[in-house]
């Protein structure tokens, strides 16, 4: 019997023009991502659109008169490593990190994705959790072009 194996590419969401009030949905990086190891974009350093993702979040926590979620190292790390296994396995599943987690696939934008999760209780329920204070978030897209989508909290 021959087995055949399919070679996945992950490419880590990093578009310049990703900007806060601008998402072309169809733009990439052009770093490939071989594993999850790789996502190790230093510390706090973070990429366009996931500065967008966190962006948009705090927005929806600013309407509800919940304070800003700050970026936190360790969370940035977990989530970029859970959303590049996702994009890699092509499988949308919870970590089994003692984390609150918002995850998703296929939207185009982190506009949208974070719209997606507050049309949807469990998602917005992270989202403006009040004991909530960090958050960590990723970006990966199959070379197919499906998104795969992480968000993580803590207090």
């Amino acid at each position: 019997m021959i087995v055949k194996t399919l070679a996945c590419a992950v490419v880590l969401m990093s578009a310049p023009q990703d900007q806060p009030n601008s998402e072309p949905a169809s733009t990439a990086a052009k770093a490939s991502l071989a594993s999850s190891s790789t996502a190790e974009t230093t510390a706090l350093e973070l990429l366009p659109i996931e500065q967008n993702i966190v962006h948009y979040t705090n927005v929806q926590r600013a309407k509800f008169g919940l304070p800003a979620l700050e970026v936190d190292e360790s969370l940035m790390g977990t989530a970029r490593k859970h959303a590049s296994w996702m994009t890699r396995a092509r499988n949308l599943v919870h970590t089994r990190l003692p984390v609150a987690e918002n995850i998703a696939m296929g939207q185009r934008g982190s506009q949208e994705v974070v719209h997606a999760w507050m049309n949807s209780s469990g998602h917005r329920a992270n989202i403006l959790n009040r004991s909530h204070r960090h958050i960590g978030v990723a970006a990966y897209r199959t070379t197919s072009g499906t998104i795969y989508w992480c968000q993580q909290f803590r207090p």
